[in-house]
């Protein structure tokens, strides 16, 4: 049997980003704060002496976009982008809002992002070849696990201290991409070629359009 790393990180821009790792019982493998981007890397490889394969999940967009977003869902169908509008988010950050499960900071043109997009765009380039890597959002899992009493997870306090909620967000990235691994959750976007969300549990019943892309 293969045995599987499960990694979180939450991404920050001043401090350094948290990170966690879960292994198959999710049971807490090591925890710390990555001095810089490049460093989450070597984390993975030190794994890999351990671990057969290590699935990542990272809280942050894993690219800018190429041009302005041409398509916007009004609740009910797709239309095309006003004049007076930015055409700033990805595809499945739209599925985000339609579905009412988080409000996502727009992803923009490369020339707009904020630092901590950068970083993000950074740990997703620097584990390209050595880890499956998986775009999260805990806002949204903590929304899909709430009423979940089964979702259950062991943490270790080390490392909490240099921010609590943000380590917090490194643990449930972690769960996140076990959850969607082992056939329990759903992956969302794509439809514009700029990256897709994984999920701990399955979108709510019924469909929607706004999970086709109009291109």
């Amino acid at each position: 049997m293969n045995r599987v790393a499960y990694v979180g990180v939450d991404v920050q821009e001043a401090r350094g980003c948290p990170y966690a790792v879960l292994d198959g019982s999710l049971m807490p493998h090591g925890s710390a704060w990555l001095a810089s981007p490049g460093e989450l890397g070597h984390v993975v490889a030190s794994l890999l002496k351990s671990f057969d394969k290590v699935a990542v999940g990272i809280d942050a967009p894993r690219c800018p976009l190429k041009k302005p977003r041409q398509h916007y869902w009004n609740g009910q169908q797709w239309r095309s982008r006003r004049p007076s509008e930015r055409g700033h988010g990805r595809h499945c950050e739209v599925v985000m809002a339609a579905f009412k499960m988080a409000n996502p900071q727009w992803t923009p043109l490369a020339s707009d992002c904020p630092q901590w997009m950068r970083v993000g765009f950074s740990l997703f380039s620097a584990l390209s070849t050595c880890a499956e890597v998986y775009e999260v959002f805990p806002t949204a899992s903590y929304r899909q696990l709430a009423r979940d009493r089964k979702a259950q997870v062991s943490i270790s306090l080390a490392d909490f201290a240099s921010g609590p909620k943000d380590m917090l967000d490194a643990y449930v990235a972690a769960f996140t991409v076990h959850e969607f691994l082992a056939g329990r959750g759903a992956e969302v976007g794509g439809g514009d070629s700029l990256g897709t969300i994984v999920l701990p549990r399955p979108l709510p019943a019924g469909g929607c359009d706004v999970l086709h892309w109009p291109e």
